[in-house]
């Protein structure tokens, strides 16, 4: 990002106030991105298959607050930029790939709540994609030099309509799915409110029964548990037809999966993530892009992630020459399979990324940060100074922790940032003196708690306990009245008369 650029007012607070809290920006988020070029090379390689009639399917694998849902909104950004329509759902204990009461649909709901364009990239949209695919339909005819409110123009925007539609009648639901955007252009030709927004009703997935949709629309069946999934395929073909590169699905929180705890309802949304998987890669959807973002326990536990499934397992499991091995611990890089996992940032992308957010946090606030790069460095090396922090250290924690610092700063002109950070270095109760050594009070401490006990050992009362005698074994050779067991009974064979 070029260092002269200033970014939106509105944008910017939003911004820095999510970041500080800790929670993923839904704007802003290319002000702020730095590192994970491999990651967003290959996501964006999706995209262009996409736009080609491909579908493909990702597994976005990390720690929490390692940058996973922070990947997911900088790559709906660029795709809403390059012509795609994108979708996101966050999964709670309400909200599921599969499930019973409404848990399903329920995720489908929240997609078409926040289906963004790029001209709507807040959500929202489903209404204004239709209308403007109307609205451009109309505006072709009228080139062709047909009069407007004619007859004949009808007949020419009806052709254009079905035209889209009867692609779609073929799929599973298409029927319907035409049926409801065939009843929404007539409302929309009659300036009928109360049908279009019956119709968008329907195609948000907000019908509970058969019998309403029927009463209002004339079409048998609804979005339900079962088969919101098979809708989600044909707004994504649909949305290549009305001129739309494709349709990218994110769904992120994925570990709400991992944390079912009825294993018959876990694995029935792991079945229905192997068919997504098997529909993408095997060609039985058109322009879809399905981004899913959980972590390595999501992934890889044996008991209840998506490891416990077999079928998934053998399909997202690492091959054996994956690179760890004798004398490497460490995977080759590999952004090719369905599964990504994110890596630590590097300590240089480390300083980038805070050394940036400085510089926002002075344009929002209209100071001059008192940071050196010195004071940076110092900073990060006491943040990665902590036992385990060359591995488990997240860009969230780095964040979070250095935008407190920015804010005590800011709000307190006589605060220096050494003196800042210094108060989340842990000291010595007791500093050793002259010629006295920390091993030693270690030593003393552990010869006292030696001797502690030892003591208690020596007044504690011996207990002898007596060897239980052996418990006879009960069967039906020694009680008739025990149920019959083959082997209760030794006899043989010899010994029977045939």
């Amino acid at each position: 990002m070029d260092e002269t650029v200033r970014v939106p007012k509105r944008i910017l607070s939003t911004l820095l106030t999510s970041i500080a809290a800790g929670v993923v920006p839904r704007s802003g988020a290319p002000y702020i991105a730095i590192g994970r070029t491999d990651e967003i090379a290959a996501l964006l390689s999706d995209l262009d298959n996409i736009a080609e009639g491909a579908a493909t399917m990702r597994f976005i694998i990390g720690k929490y607050g390692s940058g996973k849902s922070f990947l997911l909104q900088l790559i709906r950004g660029t795709a809403l930029e390059r012509g795609y329509i994108c979708a996101d759902a966050d999964l709670s204990p309400e909200r599921r790939i599969c499930g019973a009461k409404g848990t399903g649909v329920a995720t489908y709901k929240e997609l078409m709540r926040n289906l963004s364009s790029k001209t709507s990239p807040d959500g929202g949209a489903l209404h204004q994609v239709i209308a403007r695919w109307l609205s451009a339909l109309q505006s072709d005819i009228a080139g062709r030099g047909i009069a407007p409110e004619t007859e004949e123009f009808r007949r020419a925007l009806t052709k254009e309509i079905f035209a889209v539609t009867r692609d779609m009648e073929s799929e599973v639901g298409g029927f319907d799915f035409a049926s409801v955007l065939n009843s929404y252009y007539r409302a929309y030709t009659d300036d009928d409110e109360e049908k279009k927004s019956a119709c968008i009703r329907w195609l948000r997935g907000e019908y509970t029964t058969k019998t309403e949709a029927k009463s209002a629309l004339g079409v048998g069946s609804i979005i339900d548990d079962d088969s919101w999934y098979d809708y989600i395929k044909l707004w994504a073909v649909f949305f290549r037809r009305i001129g739309y590169k494709g349709f990218v699905v994110m769904i992120d929180e994925c570990v709400n999966l991992y944390k079912i705890t009825n294993r018959i309802s876990r694995e029935n949304n792991y079945e229905k993530i192997l068919a997504m998987f098997n529909d993408t890669l095997q060609g039985k959807a058109e322009g879809l892009a399905l981004l899913l973002g959980g972590t390595p326990q999501f992934l890889e536990d044996t008991r209840r992630g998506l490891f416990s499934y077999e079928a998934l397992k053998s399909r997202l499991a690492e091959g054996q020459f994956n690179g760890v091995g004798a004398g490497n611990t460490t995977a080759y890089k590999n952004m090719l399979g369905p599964v990504i996992r994110l890596r630590r940032l590097s300590d240089d992308e480390m300083f980038a990324l805070i050394a940036r957010i400085a510089r926002l946090h002075g344009q929002n606030y209209n100071w001059t940060p008192r940071v050196t790069t010195e004071d940076m460095t110092a900073f990060l090396r006491l943040c990665l100074a902590r036992a385990g922090a060359d591995a488990m250290i997240t860009p969230r924690e780095i964040i979070r922790d250095f935008c407190t610092v920015l804010n005590i700063l800011c709000q307190n002109p006589e605060a220096v940032f050494t003196e800042v950070i210094g108060q989340g270095v842990v000291t010595l109760a007791h500093v050793p003196g002259a010629g006295e050594e920390e091993d030693t009070f270690a030593a003393e401490d552990q010869r006292a708690a030696l001797d502690a006990a030892s003591s208690a050992q020596a007044e504690a009362p011996v207990v002898q306990r007596k060897p239980s005698a052996p418990k006879p074994t009960e069967n039906a050779a020694t009680n008739p009245e025990l149920p019959y067991k083959s082997d209760d009974f030794e006899f043989d064979l010899a010994d029977i008369e045939i």
